[in-house]
């Protein structure tokens, strides 16, 4: 009896042992979790500012590879514009219609999932309207829904409206 108790004991032990090891990974795991999710708000941060860009050359054609295929603008005022065509044909009248000359400035990024992140933006700077040639101050603030496509990050909805 004595013997079986040992022998029990033993396989005890040596089940204990032979287990995989358990891996502290916590703070590997937070550290590579940080350093994703810096990755993930740099390359956003490229994205917005090419908008910016974008925006300050009255160019469509930089402006509609930034969204997203079923992207959605909603400017302050006027109609909704989803999906490409619309979108070219909305940022094509904003181009006809003012210049912009602005800057952003990033207040957030949350990066919801590897998918999906939201990006809140102030620009300021001045407009420029063709009708009548005159420059006035312009300022906004901006609300972005951000979405992975083909594994670039796109603008997939863009609303903005006046501070004051």
């Amino acid at each position: 009896m004595k013997n079986i108790l040992i022998l029990i004991q033993a396989f005890f032990i040596v089940v204990a042992c032979s287990g995989k090891p358990e891996k502290n990974n916590t703070p590997n795991t937070t550290h590579e979790k940080n350093t994703m999710e810096a990755a993930t708000k740099k390359d956003i941060e490229t994205v917005l500012y090419t908008y910016q860009n974008a925006l300050n050359e009255s160019s469509t054609t930089h402006t509609l590879p930034l969204y997203t295929r079923d992207g959605v603008f909603m400017p302050q005022g006027g109609p909704s514009a989803k999906g490409q065509e619309q979108l070219k044909e909305a940022y094509d009248f904003v181009f006809k219609t003012l210049t912009l000359d602005v800057k952003f400035e990033i207040e957030e990024i949350t990066v919801i999932n590897e998918n999906y992140a939201i990006a809140r933006t102030v620009s300021k700077g001045t407009q420029m309207l063709h009708a009548d040639h005159k420059t006035t101050p312009e300022e906004n603030r901006e609300l972005f829904i951000l979405q992975k496509e083909d594994t670039k990050w796109k603008i997939a909805r863009y609303m903005f409206n006046k501070q004051k």
